[in-house]
């Protein structure tokens, strides 16, 4: 037993050595940068491919949204902040869409890390969430995002020429609905 015990610790020890030092983590997305290309599964649903502005099926990525700015929230179902939190990025999502600055301009969508298409739609439907959510079952998009603490919300410009750049970055809830969008408007120039 204590020699098993030993070898294992001799296997796990250089891999994870090897592993922190060959292949560092990403850095999180800063102001002015690039966000990664992100793909996500066009939704099924009409309304959430409406509100995305996006036809047909397959994948998309961020800047194939019909926006001047997406807000991207990065949660859990598991996070007990983002479960706290959810009432006010529902808030959110009706301040922007009552917002004449803001509707059809800002949109706003959440993707789930290590959450899967079933822990997606269960967070949904139990916080009755009106914008769409998409699943990362992998971790994959949360890693080339730097592996960020949820809840994470990202604000990207999209500029006309198809380029997208993000301009915000907050971790953890916000103070309320009205002074996040005025944040958000006032950082991507739409105010």
């Amino acid at each position: 037993m204590k020699r098993t015990l030993v070898c294992l610790i001799g296997v796990f020890i250089p891999f994870f050595l090897i592993h922190t030092y060959a292949f560092p983590d990403n850095p999180l997305p800063q102001k002015g940068s690039r966000l990664p290309e992100i793909k996500l599964a066009v939704p099924t649903a009409p309304a959430q491919r409406d509100y995305l502005g996006l036809t047909g099926d397959g994948f998309f990525t961020i800047a194939d949204i019909k926006a001047k700015v997406v807000i991207i929230e990065i949660f859990s179902m598991y996070c007990p902040h983002c479960q706290r939190e959810a009432p006010s990025v529902n808030q959110l999502y009706r301040t922007i869409e009552n917002s004449p600055d803001a509707k059809g301009t800002v949109k706003l969508l959440g993707i789930g890390a290590g959450n899967d298409s079933f822990e997606v739609n269960y967070f949904s439907k139990t916080y009755e969430v009106p914008f769409p959510l998409f699943e990362d079952k992998d971790y994959l998009i949360h890693e080339q995002l730097g592996k960020p603490a949820t809840p994470f919300f990202m604000g990207v410009r999209i500029n006309t020429q198809g380029s997208h750049e993000v301009f915000y970055t907050h971790l953890g809830g916000f103070e309320g609905a009205d002074q996040f969008l005025d944040e958000i408007l006032k950082g991507s120039g739409l105010k």
